[in-house]
């Protein structure tokens, strides 16, 4: 159990959550893990298998408690709420930023880009000593750009187009050096530029792999929360796209999948014959491959960081949820701007 802005996450298989008094009670194999008044609680997350009493729905629902439901691998299921909800004036609230989403994107953006450089000043702090010259000014050069990217975003005042030109020029500088970041013994084990549909080389193949995974979990922290996953604000509309989810996972990827990915093929747990070439040049993973990679996910999820506006610590699977929470609390008008996600 974890509690973070008045959300209980159970994330345990097999726990039980019942109704003690004006309680929230969580039994795991009959042995009570946590207790947590309703009058401190605003939803309650859970995950996979759990069981959940009808007393506890009830008080839940006449609370105004919403109780969200995820499979195990994250995906939404349902959200069970009392008859008055203000899901609604959420939405209208989206709706109408979304029209003027400049300052929004700015967080986005920020974090993101120092994410990604963070990623970069790591890798030359870690390996710098078995890097040849050339790598070493590739990283510091693209370091020192995105840092000068982030101060123009900070200081200026800029649309959101202008915001969008900014965050592609970071990418394009962050993915320029992403090579110089593998530390792989082999040859086809490299980066050239990122490759989408379909993903051209091992590197891309994981990358797409994980990305797909992290919109996922984005998708659900908005349903969670009772927000739209298809409108968003950095990436524009467009039918089947679930923009708000994009946006919510772009300063995420560079520490969730990024790094995942980096360690994945430095530490040679990922090898060239860990993938297939098809009909048309696409690069797949191989099962057993998929697995160690689900495997590597699952446990990287699991870390804890300190939130750096909620000073606490959370695991990074829980992250999704609580941006999208930040995000929904800046929308009704309680915080002043969206607070980013930073590693640090």
């Amino acid at each position: 159990m974890k509690k973070l802005l008045n959300t209980v996450y159970v994330t345990t298989e097999g726990a039980s959550l019942r109704k003690d008094g004006e309680n929230l009670v969580i039994e795991v194999e009959g042995e009570t893990r946590g207790r947590v008044p309703f009058h401190m609680l605003a939803s309650v997350v859970v995950f996979g298998g759990l069981y959940l009493s009808p007393p506890l729905i009830g008080a839940c629902a006449e609370g105004g408690i919403t109780i969200v439901i995820l499979e195990r691998s994250g995906k939404f299921q349902a959200r069970i709420e009392g008859p008055v909800s203000g899901n609604v004036l959420l939405r209208r609230a989206q709706y109408a930023a979304s029209d003027q989403p400049d300052e929004i994107v700015r967080g986005i953006v920020l974090g993101k880009i120092a994410n990604q450089r963070s990623v970069l000043l790591r890798a030359l702090r870690d390996h710098g000593d078995s890097l040849t010259d050339q790598q070493q000014d590739c990283l510091q050069q693209a370091g020192e750009r995105l840092g000068q990217i982030m101060r123009h975003v900070a200081a200026t005042a800029l649309d959101t187009d202008q915001l969008r030109g900014c965050e592609g020029e970071a990418a394009q500088r962050y993915f320029g050096a992403f090579d110089t970041m593998l530390r792989s013994p082999d040859p086809e084990i490299c980066f050239r530029g990122r490759s989408r549909r379909p993903p051209l080389d091992p590197v891309n193949a994981v990358l797409s792999f994980l990305y797909t995974l992290l919109t996922h979990d984005c998708r659900s922290a908005a349903e969670a929360v009772g927000l739209d996953p298809a409108v968003g604000f950095l990436h524009r509309d467009r039918p089947g796209r679930p923009s708000l989810a994009l946006d919510l996972m772009e300063e995420l990827r560079p520490v969730l999948v990024d790094r995942l990915v980096l360690s994945l093929f430095n530490r040679r747990q990922l090898r060239a014959g860990d993938f297939t070439v098809r009909e048309g040049g696409a690069v797949m993973l191989s099962d057993e491959a998929r697995k160690l990679v689900l495997t590597a996910w699952q446990e990287r999820k699991k870390e804890e960081r300190m939130h750096p506006f909620l000073q606490e610590k959370a695991p990074l699977g829980l992250v999704p949820y609580l941006q999208a929470q930040l995000l929904a609390r800046h929308l009704r008008g309680d915080l002043d701007a969206y607070p980013s996600w930073l590693w640090k």
